[in-house]
């Protein structure tokens, strides 16, 4: 999978100032995971007021009952604490899981800035073992860059 040729789409649903922020968000969400086969889940995280803890906002998959994350909890919870991409080949390898899904075999979060500040991420869940890539943490920083600029 090329994920540079999805920067282009992804820039255009972005640019559509004609739809709400979160429209474009739920439409990049929706537009990841149809366009990337081990892209299962895609949602966006953002921290909740002054609290701290993550409130799920736009998503592209199942269902999840994890819709407020405190800092530090899980692999969202931890990137909210450390500002660092935090990528898990094997989810069943981490002991600071929480599990969304018994499909998810690994997952990648991207930690969101605005300003210098770690306002939210995006988080990626898998079906497959192991397909995150450097291409894909370089790609979804693009990604998160682009949703800062609406922000």
């Amino acid at each position: 999978m090329n994920l540079e040729s999805l920067k282009q789409p992804v820039y255009n649903i972005i640019a559509d100032y004609n739809k709400s922020v979160e429209d474009r968000l739920t439409a990049v969400c929706e537009f990841l995971k149809s366009s990337v086969d081990y892209y299962n889940w895609v949602g966006f995280y953002f921290r909740n007021g002054d609290k701290e803890e993550l409130k799920l906002s736009s998503f592209a998959g199942e269902p999840t009952d994890h819709t407020i994350i405190p800092f530090g909890k899980g692999i969202c919870g931890q990137v909210a604490v450390s500002n660092k991409n935090f990528v898990v080949p094997d989810v069943k390898a981490q002991d600071n899981y929480i599990a969304c899904s018994i499909n998810v075999k690994s997952e990648i979060v991207v930690p969101l800035f605005l300003k210098g500040e770690n306002i939210g991420q995006i988080d990626i869940d898998s079906h497959a073992v192991d397909p995150f890539s450097e291409e894909d943490e370089r790609f979804l920083e693009f990604v998160n860059e682009k949703v800062a600029e609406i922000l």
